[in-house]
């Protein structure tokens, strides 16, 4: 993916995220006018810690070879005419996070094919990364180039992810960060000058009664599943009938609702640091008053930019919650939703109902737990105790997974299921781990095949044809 086909970008901070970039991100950011971002697959960063690959750097693909980032390649002599051409070029690189500059090699075996891998780089800075970690390098106004990695579970990560509006399916791309940050801001004028208005007529509370409202998240859900059905021709979300159910909740959660959230949330919150700096009377305004405003209000300020970066954490996992419940009412899955059950404990979905459930004669295959999180980290140890005597699935859209955590998860019986994409994806640690499936197998294979006659036998379903 080149800049010609990624989603509108631009250099400068998202102002509603939690924290701003580290210091190493920001440098990059402020003095590169071009950057080369990859996401990481697995012999991308294995290398640097497994003694057993072959592969000792960086694979970089051919559009992104030949996009004028990286010096030309020329042709290696040989000693043999007939051999197959190797093309080469020698580069250094400076790696401000591992405190030293490089000479990195881009080769080009064309008796491979199109491959072309970056080596020569330096172990320390892609040792420990996790699965979708980013591989960040930039070539500043010299013609200079510098790298870092920024690990998937950092907050760097996300930053920039905002910052480049990195699609859920992003995986290599050129930008050039002066074109980018103009298209951001051209999304953007119409709003501008619509504040800019609003202002000096004096209105501008009345702007902030039209953006100030957030639709609930069910809303917002709905919205953004209306789109997406629309875009892609869509009759219904019945994951029957779809070749991957997983990747159309992905797609919708982490990019069409994700991208109609911040442009809501940035609308909203802009007006709102208006006010609060400028005031609503353009008369009474100074530049005095505005500095004035700055300094007195910044724990307001401080205050409401937090605020936001949260609310963005929280809709994630009230969508995607959303979406899987769209996802079984329209395919016929029977399900409750958040019941409570024994300790307190409260599962996201219980199918086919919480009366099977807690049915002392029912079989194992009978009922199961669905639990859904955007993300893991430590929060899947909190569903392990929802289980009782049936299956518990955790559904998730996260990437960066490492093995053992899959492991630890499927000795306690929890199997992960996760969009197709993943499953079969190079970046994450899915595709060769039994306890992790797709939504496809989730829904056709262990709902439609192994459950469904069963629930036909208790009369909660019909028979699917």
């Amino acid at each position: 993916m080149t800049k010609t086909n990624a989603q509108a970008a631009g250099p400068q901070q998202d102002i509603f995220a939690e924290r701003e970039p580290g210091i190493l991100l920001s440098r990059l950011l402020d003095e590169c006018e071009t950057l080369f971002v990859k996401k990481l697959s697995l012999n991308d960063r294995d290398w640097a810690r497994l003694t057993n690959k072959h592969q000792a750097g960086v694979y970089v693909p051919p559009r992104e070879r030949d996009g004028g980032f990286f010096p030309p390649l020329v042709a290696k002599e040989r000693d043999d005419p007939e051999a197959d051409e190797i093309r080469e070029t020698f580069f250094d690189i400076e790696w401000p996070g591992v405190g030293e500059t490089r000479q990195a090699r881009l080769v080009h075996y064309t008796s491979k094919g199109p491959e072309t891998h970056m080596t020569r780089l330096p172990k320390p800075a892609f040792r420990d990364l996790a699965p979708a970690s980013l591989i960040v390098m930039g070539r500043d106004r010299d013609g200079a180039y510098r790298a870092i990695t920024l690990d998937s579970d950092g907050a760097d990560h996300e930053i920039l992810s905002d910052i480049l509006d990195l699609p859920p399916d992003f995986v290599s791309g050129l930008f050039t960060l002066r074109a980018v940050r103009r298209e951001r801001e051209e999304k953007v004028l119409t709003f501008i000058e619509e504040v800019v208005k609003a202002y000096f007529n004096g209105s501008i509370a009345t702007l902030a009664d039209k953006y100030g409202t957030m639709p609930a998240t069910a809303e917002l859900a709905a919205t953004a599943r209306t789109r997406f059905m629309t875009e892609q021709r869509l009759k219904s979300m019945d994951p029957f009938g779809m070749a991957k159910p997983g990747d159309a909740i992905r797609a919708i959660s982490r990019g069409v609702e994700y991208e109609i959230f911040k442009e809501l949330q940035m609308r909203g919150r802009a007006v709102e640091l208006v006010r609060l700096v400028l005031g609503d009377d353009p008369k009474a305004l100074t530049p005095e008053k505005a500095l004035r405003s700055i300094i007195v209000e910044f724990p307001k300020i401080d205050a409401m930019l937090l605020s936001a970066a949260q609310q963005r954490k929280s809709r994630a996992g009230y969508s995607f919650e959303h979406h899987i419940e769209a996802m079984m009412i329209d395919g016929g899955v029977p399900f409750e939703k958040q019941v409570v059950i024994e300790a307190r404990k409260r599962p996201d979905f219980i199918l086919p109902s919480k009366a099977l459930y807690d049915d002392a004669g029912r079989t194992n295959k009978e009922a199961l737990v669905l639990s859904a999180k955007t993300t893991l980290r430590e929060r899947w140890k909190q569903v392990g105790q929802e289980m009782k005597n049936c299956d518990l699935y955790l559904a998730t859209v996260d990437e960066n997974i490492a093995a053992n955590a899959i492991e630890d998860m499927a000795s306690q019986g929890i199997m992960l299921v996760v969009p197709e994409s993943l499953k079969n994806s190079d970046t994450t640690e899915y595709k060769k781990q039994a306890s992790v499936i797709s939504f496809k197998s989730f829904f056709n294979s262990d709902i439609g095949t192994v459950r469904w006659p069963l629930w036909v036998d208790r009369g909660l379903v019909v028979a699917r044809h």
